[in-house]
């Protein structure tokens, strides 16, 4: 299912196998919460500018169209028409951190929408529930994302309860999979290591989630408030007590920078929201810093956004120019250009990333990039 295809230092070049397709490792999943890519980006365009995985959000898809719906019309991946892999993620950040008078106990999570305010419940076997109705390819266990700065005993308890989650996830997913109604019979589940910016929570936390053997792991609760420092020393100090030989995805992140870090410390599945949202804010990527296509310097910019860049807008001889005049003028067509380069940009990254671990050169190429990324926000 995962095999490591070289090493270079703790940085890992590998390929996962599953049942929509073998995907190479490191990679970024480009982010459609809603089965959509904000930026009128649609699948035929994710094909085009690489994308090999799709995460779209179990909690956003429950109370807007509705899992079951989605279900009746064959699961995401007809649904989106998307024939790559997808994950879902399992709600809990976002129950967490946009519903309203959410009640936590041992069964799971009450608490109201953030659309129109209807009570809802979730635990551990409705997160489930909800993804299998979905079908995707990886479903993540439900769990608390507790504050990065949450007191010592309150972490401790969230991490303690969301282990026992995951038992509960683990055993509803054998019995989901196992229906003949079950829309992904091979649905694989990933754990979610969590416990704050504290050490010890974390690496016990590991070693109990490894025990359990699962297809896939997880760091959850990082790039939530803590400093960069500190979620690369919770990553030097956790990654080693989850196992080697199965992907580690550090959730939420990040920029370029962070992938960059955290690939040299054994992490090959990324995702964030941050290439199409800044996007979307004239905000681009290119390999030497960000761009702010909103500042005056561009308005007689003849040049693509950057020289060489395989995405539609530069591929397709698009000036800077223009780009920022669709931005000013607020035409859709700016926005979907930026997010369309900034996915293209992010995942051309992962496939020199890739490239670098087999040449065995990773250490120079991770130095380079980031001294060309010290030129950002210009």
């Amino acid at each position: 299912m995962y095999k490591i295809l070289k090493t270079d230092g703790r940085a890992k070049r590998a390929e996962f196998n599953t049942v929509h397709g073998t995907v190479q490792t490191p990679l970024f999943m480009n982010v459609g919460t809603v089965a959509a890519i904000k930026g009128a980006v649609s699948t035929d365009d994710l094909k085009e500018i690489g994308t090999q995985v799709e995460l779209s959000n179990t909690y956003h898809l429950h109370v807007r169209t509705g899992d079951e719906t989605i279900k009746k019309l064959g699961g995401l991946h007809k649904f989106m028409k998307w024939d790559r892999p997808i994950l879902t993620d399992s709600g809990g950040f976002q129950v967490f951190s946009l519903a309203s008078m959410r009640k936590i106990t041992e069964e799971g999570v009450r608490f109201n929408s953030h659309i129109d305010g209807h009570k809802i419940f979730m635990g551990p076997e409705e997160s489930m529930q909800i993804q299998s109705n979905l079908g995707s390819t990886i479903a993540m266990a439900f769990d608390e994302c507790p504050p990065s700065k949450a007191d010592r005993k309150y972490v401790q308890n969230s991490v303690d309860r969301t282990y026992r989650w995951l038992l509960r996830c683990v055993a509803k997913m054998k019995e989901l999979n196992s229906l003949e109604d079950t829309v992904n019979p091979k649905q694989l589940l990933f754990g979610i290591n969590q416990g704050a910016v504290y050490d010890d929570i974390r690496i016990e936390n590991a070693k109990m989630i490894s025990e359990l053997d699962l297809p896939g792991y997880s760091l959850g609760g990082l790039a939530v408030g803590e400093s960069e420092e500190e979620m690369y020393h919770i990553l030097d100090v956790t990654v080693p007590f989850l196992p080697k030989d199965k992907p580690t995805y550090l959730m939420g992140v990040g920029t370029p920078r962070n992938i960059l870090e955290a690939v040299d410390r054994g992490v090959d599945f990324f995702d964030c929201v941050y290439p199409s949202r800044n996007g979307r804010h004239g905000h681009v990527y290119t390999h030497h810093g960000k761009l702010n296509l909103f500042n005056s310097k561009y308005e007689l910019d003849h040049k693509p956004i950057e020289e060489g860049c395989g995405c539609p807008a530069c591929k397709g001889g698009y000036s800077r120019a223009y780009i920022r005049h669709l931005l000013k003028a607020k035409e859709m067509l700016g926005l979907r250009f930026c997010v369309l380069h900034n996915l293209y940009y992010y995942n051309h990254l992962m496939t020199e990333i890739r490239d670098a671990i087999d040449a065995g050169n990773y250490s120079e190429f991770k130095r380079q990039t980031l001294d060309a990324l010290n030129e950002e926000n210009q």
